[in-house]
């Protein structure tokens, strides 16, 4: 049986949860300051949950590892930071499954991108703990898992409020147009000659979303406050894009589709050559 042009749109794209022009708005945002803050992308409700969710998920794993970068040191003044967190939470909790899929997302993360179809790169939770949570200095995600034709963005869902003493998301508006820069390799790429003065923070309260392309220049700081801050960070891609070098790739349910089909069948050509030591960690 052969499906209709009309079946297959109603199959992968279901009612729009959003207003076309403040779809529209989202995308112009992103594309043109190289971010986008959705305000109230969940109820104050689910973000809760979710926080709840996030936290449990880290007691129960206990695995004690401590991702801070090296690099987050100048950030941090020389002082000691700590930092928790987790790869695919949606393989330890359906919740997150659903969130992936959930067009509120979808719609935003598609319409930044410019195409239908959304899939799955990667995801990690992240918890800054009160009082020493740990920053990130400045950096693009691109030299983490390069891409051909840089159709990469991320997500990153606030499930408490972020202010700036909780070490909330600083970006640079623009600096995605710019295109790749030259990082520093020595304790997890980062970059040394960006001015702080021209980046902007970003406070958000819980349920609100921060989208941005892997282009865009971006840190934290560091959690000074009394309150963690938990945050999930979904790294997305158009599935017609092509990594330029094997890195990773580690990630569980990567090359899940999100939103539309694969254009390419999964087939996407020749595989890239391996990287030459790339770190696997980025964060914000």
């Amino acid at each position: 049986m052969t499906i209709t042009a009309t079946q297959q749109r109603d199959l992968t794209a279901p009612s729009s949860v959003y207003d076309p022009d403040q779809l529209a708005d989202y995308a112009r945002q992103y594309n043109e300051q190289g971010f986008v803050r959705v305000r109230g992308l969940l109820s104050k409700d689910e973000a809760a949950a979710y926080r709840a969710e996030t936290h449990r998920l880290l007691a129960a794993l206990n695995r004690g590892d401590d991702p801070t970068w090296a690099s987050a040191a100048g950030v941090a003044g020389g002082q000691k930071t700590s930092l928790q967190h987790l790869h695919d939470a949606q393989f330890y909790s359906s919740a997150f499954t659903r969130l992936l899929v959930d067009p509120r997302f979808t719609e935003v993360a598609t319409a930044a991108l410019g195409t239908p179809n959304l899939q799955l790169h990667h995801t990690k939770a992240f918890v800054k703990p009160p009082a020493n949570g740990s920053p990130f200095p400045f950096h693009q995600d691109h030299p983490f898992f390069p891409h051909r034709d840089h159709k990469v963005g991320a997500v990153i869902f606030h499930f408490d409020d972020a202010p700036v003493v909780k070490g909330c998301v600083r970006v640079v508006p623009g600096s995605h147009l710019a295109g790749p820069l030259e990082h520093d390799p020595e304790g997890s790429f980062h970059l040394n000659d960006i001015d702080p003065t021209t980046a902007v923070d970003i406070e958000c309260e819980a349920g609100d979303a921060i989208f941005f392309p892997y282009l865009t220049v971006h840190a934290s700081g560091v959690n000074v406050s009394d309150e963690a801050r938990t945050t999930w960070l979904v790294q997305f891609r158009d599935p017609a894009d092509r990594p330029t070098v094997k890195t990773h790739d580690h990630s569980l349910g990567q090359g899940l589709i999100l939103a539309g089909v694969d254009p390419t069948g999964r087939s996407g050509g020749e595989p890239p050559a391996p990287a030459a030591g790339a770190p696997a960690m980025m964060g914000g």
